[in-house]
């Protein structure tokens, strides 16, 4: 029965992280799932948001059609502050919209694990940005990094390994100063930032709206939401499927 009711509470509650559905139905930050579940989960595709005011990396894994949070993590150091990654040795933590193939995992890096961003992407280079090796990595020690602790980055990186590995050509990571609500816009509005800061928000809301990883692309050298379907993008990816889904109640 147990089982049953989870499944009719999914297809009810789409819209509900799927951790918090395990939670008997509250809303969490720190989702517990299962090791036994988030083995099942293995190899679906994932999508990556990191908020640097929080401090907080949320790693969400395909469950039927949406993107559902499977945990957060701890940011143990990162630097530089606010804002955009502008130059080498400015020791800042980069802001935008960055994806990850396999040919940037780096399973032996002196910082135990490291995941490159693709620092600069299309934006920072029609901008003049300059930076590389810009990681999520273990260790907690950040140069302009987002740096976890080696249990996180275990975690994120073999979550990341295996949706690559079965078919997910990049794995998208969204980078956000802050929770890009209304409410800390307006908190924020005098930062020398916020036109910057004004591109970001559309990807922050298409996410929260569609619970899909959004489009992007630099236009103009401004960051530019995709409409769906649209063929541009460089954060456009082929629809895979989960590795979870709901099976019908007979």
């Amino acid at each position: 029965m147990r089982k049953i009711a989870l499944l009719i509470a999914m297809l009810l509650m789409p819209c509900l992280s799927f951790a918090s559905l395990l939670n008997g139905g509250s809303v969490s930050s720190s989702p517990s799932v299962s090791p036994q579940l988030k083995q099942q989960l293995m190899g679906s595709p994932v999508y990556i948001q990191i908020f640097k005011e929080e401090r907080t990396l949320e790693l969400f894994v395909k469950v039927g059609e949406q993107y559902q949070l499977l945990d957060s993590y701890r940011i143990c150091n990162y630097s530089g502050g606010l804002g955009p990654k502008r130059r080498q040795g400015d020791f800042k933590s980069p802001e935008g919209f960055y994806s990850v193939d396999r040919s940037q995992l780096k399973p032996d890096s002196r910082y135990y694990k490291a995941i490159n961003i693709g620092f600069p992407n299309d934006y920072d280079r029609q901008h003049g940005y300059e930076g590389k090796y810009l990681m999520i990595h273990g260790a907690c020690v950040s140069v302009g990094c987002y740096a976890m602790t080696d249990a996180g980055i275990d975690e994120i990186f073999q979550f990341v390994t295996g949706a690559l590995v079965f078919g997910q050509p990049r794995v998208h990571v969204s980078i956000y100063p802050f929770r890009m609500t209304d409410a800390n816009m307006a908190r924020h509005k005098y930062s020398y930032f916020i036109d910057f800061w004004k591109q970001l928000k559309p990807g922050y809301d298409y996410f929260v709206q569609h619970r899909q990883p959004p489009a992007v692309s630099v236009v103009n050298g401004s960051y530019v939401v995709n409409k769906p379907g649209s063929s541009g993008g460089f954060l456009q990816s082929p629809q895979l499927a989960s590795n979870y889904t709901l099976s019908e109640t007979k």
